[in-house]
Parts: C-alpha cells; sequence; structure tokens
C-alpha cells in the first residue's frame, strides 16, 4: 500500500508512520517528491489493516497498489527517475548513447573504442570482462584485467563505466571499477544476485530475460529496489520468439508499456536483438521514438576480429554517423542528450 502524506507534512510525522509501520514488521519507503511525501509500505496485508494509518498526523490518505511490483511502479513513484552516474542522467527527459566493445580484448582496443564513443557524443561506455557465453569453451572474458583496461580508458576520456557481473563472488572486484553493474539477461532472475546488488549504492544496469514477460522483468527490479538501492535503469535487449531473421526480436512495445507502468528509466538493445549491424541504427531510432531514455550498444575498432559477438558490432570507423542520427532524434522528440 501506499501512504500518501499531507503537503505540510512535516519530518516528524513521517517518521512517525515509518516507525509504526515497522513494529508490525512491515518494511517502509519513503520517497519524497517536490510537494508531497509518499510512504511505501510492504507486509503482512492483515497487521497493516489494523493501524489506523489514514488517523495519524499528517497522513492524507492510505493507497493500496494492487500490482505484484510495488516499488518500481508509478503508482508508487508518479514522477521519473533520474539515474545520476558521474554526473551522467538517464531517464526524466535525459538521454544517454552506452557503447563499447561486447568484450575487453587489448588496452589499445578499449582505449580506441571510448575515444570513438566519446568524440560521437556517448556518454557512457559498455564492455565485457565476465562473459555469459552459451559455450563453456567460448572466450570468457579477462576478469579484473579487463576491468582495469577499462578504468585506464575512463581516466582518458571520462566515459563512466558499464560492466556485467555474474556471480556474488565478484561483488568486490566490479564494484571497485564499475560506475555501473549490468545484470545480463540470463541472470535476470537470479534473485540472490538482485538482492546483493540491491543492498550495494552503484546503478544497476538490469537488463530483461530472454523469455521473460514484461511483469517477471518488473519483479526482478523489485528485488533490487526492495533492498534500499533504487538506481536501477532498465533494458529492452530483445526476447526470443519464433522469428528467425535476427537473432532476438527487440520488442519495442515493452519500452512503451514500461514506461506507462514504472517509474524506472528504459533503455534498448538493438545489438543483441538483432546481431545485425544493418539493423542497429534503424531500430535504435525506432527505440527513441518509442520513448526509450538511451541505447546500448557495441562498437569494436575491427569487429572482423573481435574475440565475441563481432558480427553485430558497429565499426567505431562509421560511429560517429551512428551517433549523429540517433542523437539528431532524440533532440528532436525533447530529450536532453548531454
Amino acid at each position: 500500500m501506499m501512504v500518501i502524506m499531507h503537503e505540510s507534512a512535516t519530518a516528524e510525522q513521517v517518521a512517525h508512520v515509518v516507525a509504526r509501520v515497522e513494529e508490525v514488521g512491515a518494511s517502509a519507503h519513503v520517497s519524497t517528491g517536490e510537494r508531497v511525501t509518499v510512504i511505501g509500505v510492504i507486509g503482512d496485508r492483515e497487521e497493516l489493516t489494523a493501524l489506523p494509518l489514514e488517523a495519524m498526523p499528517g497522513v492524507e490518505r492510505v493507497v493500496a497498489i494492487l500490482k505484484p511490483y510495488k516499488l518500481v511502479s508509478r503508482e508508487f513513484q508518479p514522477a521519473d527517475t533520474v539515474v545520476d552516474v558521474r554526473g551522467v542522467k538517464i531517464g526524466g527527459g535525459h538521454f544517454a548513447i552506452i557503447a563499447g566493445p561486447c568484450s575487453v580484448e587489448t588496452p589499445a582496443q578499449v582505449l580506441e573504442a571510448a575515444r570513438a564513443v566519446r568524440a560521437a557524443g556517448g556518454l557512457m561506455m559498455r564492455g565485457g570482462a565476465f562473459k555469459p557465453r552459451t559455450s563453456p569453451y567460448a572466450f570468457q572474458g579477462l576478469g579484473e584485467d579487463g576491468l582495469k583496461m577499462m578504468a585506464a580508458a575512463r581516466d582518458e576520456t571520462g566515459l563512466p563505466i558499464v560492466t556485467e557481473i555474474m556471480d556474488p563472488r565478484d561483488l568486490d572486484v566490479v564494484y571497485r571499477y564499475a560506475d555501473v553493474v549490468q545484470i545480463g539477461a540470463r541472470n535476470m532472475q537470479n534473485f540472490l544476485l538482485l538482492a546483493e546488488v540491491g543492498r550495494l549504492d552503484k546503478p544497476v544496469l538490469l537488463k530483461r530475460g530472454l523469455s521473460a514477460t514484461i511483469e517477471e522483468w518488473l519483479m526482478a527490479a523489485e528485488y533490487v529496489v526492495k533492498e534500499g538501492n533504487r538506481q536501477v535503469i532498465l533494458c529492452e535487449r530483445g526476447i526470443r520468439t519464433f522469428e528467425t531473421a535476427t537473432r532476438n526480436t527487440l520488442d519495442l512495445g515493452a519500452v512503451a508499456v514500461v514506461k506507462l507502468a514504472s517509474h524506472l528509466p528504459v533503455i534498448v538493445d538493438p545489438s543483441h536483438a538483432t546481431g545485425r549491424p544493418d539493423l542497429v541504427l534503424p531500430l535504435s531510432l525506432a527505440g527513441v521514438a518509442a520513448g526509450a531514455d538511451g541505447v546500448i550498444v557495441e562498437t569494436h575498432p575491427n569487429p572482423e576480429h573481435a574475440l565475441c559477438d563481432g558480427p553485430q558490432s558497429l565499426p567505431t570507423a562509421a560511429f560517429g554517423e551512428y551517433a549523429g542520427r540517433v542523437l539528431d532524434l532524440a533532440r528532436w522528440v525533447g530529450k536532453s542528450v548531454a
């Protein structure tokens, strides 16, 4: 349920409601807006019903939340969440291009890609140091050595780092270098991992699972937010369907649906969705038109020799043209791109 406080409610009155809620074993999540404060309450329905919440000083009304996801819903927080990553904002009208190689390979490769992303107007750099691969014989990433290469590129270009974590045992090393921690599609319902990143103060990029419904995706985000971390960026990266013309099917309808259902920012990943570089631009533009708050794409200095996902990567030599088209449309639909 939501406890909506009066505009004139004091901090002491908010604290009193939180304390009473916690007395019955429920959890309270306070969201302070420009005009009013909303307290999201999660706990035993019977215990909460017995509380005289509406009679407490400062309370305007109590509203039941019917959706299974509570804290990430628009009902709990009508205003868009804006995630700030070292000064780069996503959500609430702010748009960002996140780009870089699928896998970190060499210092020169990472730095060349980062320079191209920065020159083209990209605001964050992606790159994999720990890679979940279908085949156990495929390249699995360079681990901490790869993270060090990305950190060196960040030092030169100023681009914050987005990188994936696969195992809670790697939390310390990944958090030492990353600015945004990515939960990949295959780990979307790794609930232990979701809870762990929810307890730490680091933005999380949560990709939709290959066969996940929108509700399941939002429930996964709820696992993170419930633990206290509200800095969540959702990523539609394509789902598994019967269609074989593309690697996956980019669900642009999901972008529009989630923007209505949740206050969290949503970005699209046309690289993994299509598996084809010639489709990355049109589907990036379609994502912007559908309301996405950003795109995350793969670019590599020499895709032909990439150790991972070369066929879907944009050459860095062509990245500037791609980014210019995407940023032009983002500006046209009213987004801030810097």
